[in-house]
């Protein structure tokens, strides 16, 4: 027998840890339930509301209960139809991979759908390695691309690798660690240059004689929302192609125009990617993943392959009428005008507290990185209290980093100016208090 939604938390939370693995981790010192919805706030079981700047993980991209989103699919249920494979023809997925291709701006794009960013991230890696016919992959320091076998070999955050060895052969790039010494002081140019260099020299030291690919966030979530100077992977397309070497973007956390400047993250640096992957916000909280890529390279593989769940009827039609609710009500503008008041606002603080090393992001995306105020040394614990404090106010965000010392924001793309207003004090008033702490 289940319990009733408002059963008290910690009978939950004991069951939670009987049978759930122990590495899936959960938030909060005491962990919350959230029961409820709506617009772009949420409700816990005990009855406490919350503005989300969080998403369920940056999902939920235009917020909670949208009628338009909550009538797509209830039509396609009240067909009886929930799922029928793609053995058979499915209306709604065609239409959205006709959006999709048109929007990656790809030549000649086709769409293959799965039901998670790792799978999407499995997919292109495949179609990569066998155009190529090599294992060989480049990747980014501090970089996340998913919890399976391959993914986890591209991945540069040691946190989240499990294994030191993988199906693939990859040499890690730099592009988001201007903290280190050796890059300390040089400008964009002057980095991006450096990069691009070293991207020669590992071509020629590192690396074997055939290179499959790049796969790169343009934004990195896991890493804390580092992210490379613009321009950075235009310089390293521009190696690659010299090779022949494939660009995947990975767009999982970064597109349907979150970053406010460009429809997908990669647009930030003038670059046209052979492939795109794409998850998470799609479908506003519904299953979906996928890839975009150039027509040749998805007709390329010679095997018979499907996903079962990928595509289907339900994730489809909302994942249309997520889009669709996007594009008519231009959100990726809305996405600049709301991050860029609360990214300002949030600078403008920063100078007034020593707790905070630095505050980045693009649009609806955005972070804050805690240090010690006395050693300017990663605070992974001040980073735990202010998730605390900003909950306590009744703000959801959440946390990432290379040194799990990283607050990270994405709101839903719809965000009011008074949601931004009353996000933006609370995260103050946060930082504040954490900052108090931390200096006495």
């Amino acid at each position: 027998m289940s319990e009733p939604a408002n059963t008290p938390a910690p009978s939950l939370l004991r069951r939670h840890r009987a049978v759930m693995p122990s590495w899936m981790a959960l938030n909060y010192a005491e962990p919350i339930e959230i029961v409820a919805g709506k617009g772009n706030r949420v409700t816990d079981a005990e009855g406490n509301g919350y503005l989300d700047f969080f998403t369920g993980i940056l999902t939920n991209i235009i917020g909670y209960d949208v009628p338009e989103v909550r009538e797509a699919v209830e039509r396609q249920l009240a067909t009886g139809i929930v799922h029928t494979s793609t053995a058979y023809l499915l209306r709604g997925q065609v239409e959205l991979a006709e959006k999709i291709a048109r929007l990656s701006r790809i030549p000649d794009a086709k769409v293959f759908f799965t039901t998670s960013g790792t799978e999407a991230n499995e997919a292109a890696l495949l179609l990569a390695a066998y155009a190529r016919r090599t294992d060989q992959v480049l990747a980014m320091r501090q970089s996340y691309h998913g919890r399976s076998f391959a993914a986890i070999g591209v991945t540069g955050t040691r946190a989240w690798t499990n294994l030191s060895y993988s199906p693939l052969h990859v040499q890690f790039l730099h592009g988001t660690d201007r903290h280190l010494p050796q890059f300390a002081g040089l400008s964009d140019e002057a980095y991006i240059d450096v990069c691009a260099q070293d991207l020669r020299h590992v071509l020629a030291t590192a690396a074997g004689a055939d290179v499959a690919a790049l796969i790169a966030e343009p934004i990195q979530g896991v890493g804390g929302f580092t992210m490379a100077p613009d321009g950075l992977f235009a310089a390293y397309k521009e190696v690659l192609d010299e090779h022949g070497i494939l660009f995947i973007s990975d767009e999982v956390q970064t597109g349907w125009g979150r970053t406010g400047q460009g429809f997908f993250g990669i647009e930030n640096h003038g670059v046209v990617p052979d492939m795109m992957t794409f998850a998470k916000g799609l479908a506003n909280g519904f299953t979906v993943g996928g890839v975009v890529a150039r027509g040749e390279l998805m007709d390329g593989l010679h095997a018979v392959g499907l996903s079962t769940f990928g595509g289907n009827p339900i994730s489809m039609a909302a994942g249309n009428a997520t889009l669709d609710y996007v594009l008519d009500h231009d959100l990726q503008a809305n996405a600049a005008r709301q991050g860029e008041k609360i990214i300002g606002g949030l600078r403008a603080a920063a100078g007034r507290l020593p707790v905070v090393r630095d505050v980045r992001g693009k649009g609806l995306m955005f972070a804050v990185e805690l240090g010690d105020p006395a050693t300017g040394e990663p605070s992974p614990q001040a980073a735990v209290a202010l998730m605390e404090a900003a909950r306590e106010r009744g703000l959801l965000i959440g946390k990432g980093g290379l040194y799990g010392n990283v607050l990270r924001m994405a709101p839903p793309l719809t965000l009011t100016d008074d949601e931004a207003a009353e996000g933006l004090n609370i995260l103050i008033e946060s930082l504040e208090a954490v900052n108090e702490a931390a200096t006495s």
